[in-house]
């Protein structure tokens, strides 16, 4: 088609399908995230949902009737949180396995941490460009250093959540439960009462965590247009053809 025929077509396109096209002509297809990485994630994000909302109606139970039907409704909250907290529990240990053992380069450890000087650099492009001094974001095929160091943190309160939560429920678990074995959790964070304060503080920044995230996920997949988004889904993300 000659160059006059190629303009007569653009004049007929909308301007974001003509954006879409040449995105896509200068980009290629990176498989990034893995089955496991994939899994996890949606299990984790999942499950501190219904962890958070569960929790929050065990500390401050709103539903009252006639019938004083309160506590079943408090005592099926509590089941459905220890169920999710076991959900929740697997899915953060075998993402933590994953990234010593995944063959996949980018769910290793060693992309969460910043260490190296090219890291060191992104890590600083990445967090001009999430405060709007840069137009765009370096390109980065897995997990850009500023948020792998954030994952990284999280991870640590994933840590804490799960400590304290066993903690917690193996003080109110009788003597016959296997779950009063982890009572003795509740002591390493200065006794039970502390446990529920480090347990109730670290879910508040995790969902603080999860608004930042949603909000650098969209801006990304926006402005860079490497399908972030829906790389969690399909596990690929979209790249200059240069990049290696």
């Amino acid at each position: 088609m000659t160059d006059v025929g190629l303009d007569s077509v653009r004049k007929r396109l909308p301007a974001d399908s003509i954006e879409r096209a040449e995105v896509a002509s200068d980009n290629s297809a990176i498989y990034v995230w893995d089955r496991v990485v994939r899994s996890t994630h949606w299990l984790i994000a999942g499950s501190i949902v219904v962890l958070a909302f569960t929790g929050w109606y065990i500390g401050r139970p709103f539903v009252t009737t006639t019938q004083n039907a309160e506590p079943f409704v408090t005592g099926t909250m509590r089941m459905i949180h220890f169920y999710t907290s076991i959900v929740f529990t697997l899915a953060v240990i075998s993402r933590v396995i994953w990234a010593f053992i995944s063959p996949l380069p980018y769910a290793r450890w060693y992309e969460l941490i910043p260490v190296h000087k090219h890291q060191i650099k992104a890590f600083w492009d990445t967090f001009l460009f999430y405060t709007f001094i840069k137009r765009k974001p370096p390109a980065i095929a897995g997990h850009n250093p500023l948020a792998g160091a954030t994952y990284a943190l999280v991870y640590v309160l994933y840590g804490v959540i799960i400590l304290t939560g066993l903690g917690i429920y193996g003080s109110a678990a009788g003597p016959d439960s296997w779950m009063h074995h982890f009572a003795f959790l509740a002591s390493w964070f200065g006794g039970l009462q502390m446990a529920r304060w480090y347990h109730h503080w670290s879910m508040w920044i995790v969902l603080m965590f999860l608004v930042v995230h949603l909000y650098a996920a969209v801006l990304t997949t926006r402005i860079a247009k490497n399908g972030s988004i829906d790389s969690i889904f399909s596990g690929f993300k979209f790249l200059p053809k240069r990049h290696k």
